[in-house]
């Protein structure tokens, strides 16, 4: 029987390390849980490549399994490395994320003989296939408990997949507060620089926001915009911006580290999606007091409340975002009162220490009620 005093051993299960959004919480939470309460370990699919090991935490245990393609005859090889490794190490809690890494990291935990094992849902499911869907009711018989980290996904899960509801826990994400804190809420002067932080792909919906951008033209003939994040939508979007006569007014600029720095140079922050679960960057828009509008999709509703945290719009509506832009464009004491009552939601609710605690709780309660 294990020592109430133990702390839970738990194991981090995920294709590999990007600067994406759930790569980026799962990150963020390996490094601040209370060692004295989670010993945490990370196990990446595959891992190999000098992005992902730069990413790597220097503050717990990391294995690279090498993984290709789950279909190849190595796959089975690279299971039972690591089953050895949960054997090894009496990891208590595996944890998945990702499809690939599900359907590798389940079954192979669930052979390890691993009492709890969890999935992670940090979306709508937008991307799901009928394949998708069947795979993931298969892995329910395997899978002891799944975590959303909103309603949204939770709601998409249980319509998706079908599990059973109960099994089903929302932890909701949190955002690194501190790095925000030095960022001035926007001023009354005129507004400049509208923009967001997302990567270029369809769901992001940033056609969206050069088509709005391209409404607001001849209004407001000194506003800005720019998108930190890149991705596949590049030469289309370039494309697209160059047709609505917005060269030199739009920008691409890239992948950005400095996401502080970025929305700092920010008057209003969008985010145009058309689906999101807990939007990462939405977080990082709130702790930076800058005055919101986004898409009303996913957890969104939830976290900002329309027109007290920030604006709310249908998604894949150029007018509709163009429009509450231009509120805000024309009203700077409505943004930035905005704004305001949106970093103190974030401090309230959605802080990291927050979300961490959340986890620690978790996985405590799951071994105890063993």
């Amino acid at each position: 029987m294990r020592s109430l005093t133990e702390p839970v051993r738990v194991c981090f299960l995920i294709d590999e390390l990007a600067t994406a959004g759930t790569e980026t919480q799962l990150l963020a939470l390996l490094h601040h849980l209370d060692r004295s309460r989670v010993s945490p370990y990370l196990v990446l699919l595959r891992g190999e490549s000098d992005a992902s090991v730069a990413l790597e935490p220097a503050d717990c245990p990391v294995l690279r399994l090498g993984a290709g393609a789950l279909r190849s005859p190595k796959t089975a090889l690279r299971a039972l490395r690591f089953m050895q490794f949960l054997w090894r190490e009496r990891i208590e809690v595996v944890q998945v994320y990702f499809p690939d890494s599900s359907y590798f990291g389940v079954p192979a935990a669930f052979l390890a003989g691993v009492r709890h094992r969890l999935r992670t849902r940090n979306n709508v499911g937008h991307w799901m296939t009928r394949l998708h869907r069947i795979l993931g009711r298969a892995l329910n018989s395997l899978t002891t408990a799944t975590v959303a980290n909103c309603e949204a996904a939770k709601r998409a899960l249980l319509a998706d997949e079908k599990p059973a509801a109960d099994r089903v826990h929302v932890l909701e994400n949190g955002v690194d507060l501190d790095r925000f804190l030095s960022i001035p809420e926007p001023s009354d002067t005129p507004l400049r620089w509208v923009g967001a932080v997302a990567n270029l792909r369809p769901v992001k919906g940033l056609d969206v926001l050069v088509e709005a951008a391209a409404l607001l033209r001849e209004e407001f003939p000194e506003v800005g915009f720019r998108v930190a994040g890149e991705g596949d939508e590049r030469g289309r979007l370039t494309q697209l911006i160059h047709e609505r006569h917005l060269d030199g007014r739009f920008y691409l600029d890239g992948a950005e580290n400095d996401v502080p720095g970025f929305l700092s140079k920010l008057d209003i922050a969008v985010l145009p999606s058309r689906a999101e679960g807990m939007s990462n960057a939405v977080l990082e828009y709130m702790a930076a007091a800058r005055p919101i509008v986004a898409s009303a999709v996913g957890a969104m509703p939830d976290v900002l409340h329309d027109e007290t945290h920030g604006l709310l719009v249908a998604p894949g509506d150029p007018v509709a975002l163009a429009d509450q832009i231009a509120r805000l464009l024309r009203d700077p004491p409505l943004a930035r009162r905005l704004g305001a009552a949106a970093r103190q939601r974030a401090n309230e609710h959605f802080s990291r220490p927050a979300m961490v605690r959340r986890f620690e709780e978790f996985y405590t309660r799951l071994v105890s009620r063993a």
